[in-house]
């Protein structure tokens, strides 16, 4: 029997790299070089997966204008590649998923609420571009997680319905995201624990991608279709 279409949307930060610890002590040392008090927590609630102008207004509370938003954000992702490079490395089974979900003709993308910086900086510095079909970051979308519209756009790019979509994430703006789009969202436990993740609606939730099959992908997208 053959395949039954769908396609995988990858969230990048957190996802493809397990990278969030880095991620947030950048942010409290952007936080802090500014004499802004920012604590871990305020930063998985407020800042982790959302776009940078929503994070730097929250963090500033105030809206950001758009010249002064590319300085902030480069600022802080140039801290934030400074303490990941030496530890820059593809989630633990990435790399076996990705050569199934390609041997099975699955279409791939990258959905990211990143900067195009920071895209550059993770999939041409662990060579995965060759297995995304597209990519689709901060720059693309009008408006950022937990609005639907950055998975929307990847769905749209790969051709295949969103409700024959999965989404992987791993924090709750972009899980958010990917089920108001209508799609079917698989959780990685990097960021949140799985009991955090337990109440988000994901239908599945994994710690990496060791032992994931497309089989089993596909079985979570056939259930969330109504």
């Amino acid at each position: 029997m053959p395949d039954v279409p769908f396609a995988a949307l990858f969230d990048m930060d957190g996802v493809i790299v397990d990278n969030t610890d880095f991620h947030i002590n950048a942010w409290l040392q952007f936080a802090q070089q500014k004499g802004i008090p920012l604590t871990r927590d305020q930063y998985i609630d407020h800042i982790n997966g959302r776009v940078s102008a929503d994070a730097m207004a929250y963090v500033f509370q105030r809206p950001i204008q758009p010249g002064e938003l590319i300085v902030l954000t480069e600022e802080k992702e140039a801290i934030y590649r400074e303490l990941y490079r030496p530890h820059l490395q593809p989630a633990p089974g990435l790399i076996s998923l990705l050569e199934a979900l390609k041997a099975r003709n699955v279409p791939t993308a990258i959905g990211t609420s990143a900067p195009m910086s920071n895209v550059h900086f993770t999939l041409d510095g662990l060579l995965l571009r060759p297995y995304f079909d597209t990519v689709v970051d901060a720059s693309m979308v009008k408006h950022g997680k937990p609005d639907p519209e950055i998975y929307l756009k990847a769905a749209e790019r790969v051709g295949v319905e969103p409700t024959r979509c999965v989404v992987f994430e791993d924090a709750f703006a972009g899980i958010q995201a990917g089920l108001r789009a209508g799609m079917a969202v698989i959780a990685v436990a990097t960021t949140l624990t799985r009991d955090e993740l337990a109440s988000s609606g994901a239908s599945l939730i994994v710690d990496d991608f060791i032992g994931l099959t497309v089989d089993a992908i596909r079985e979570v997208v056939n259930k969330t279709v109504h």
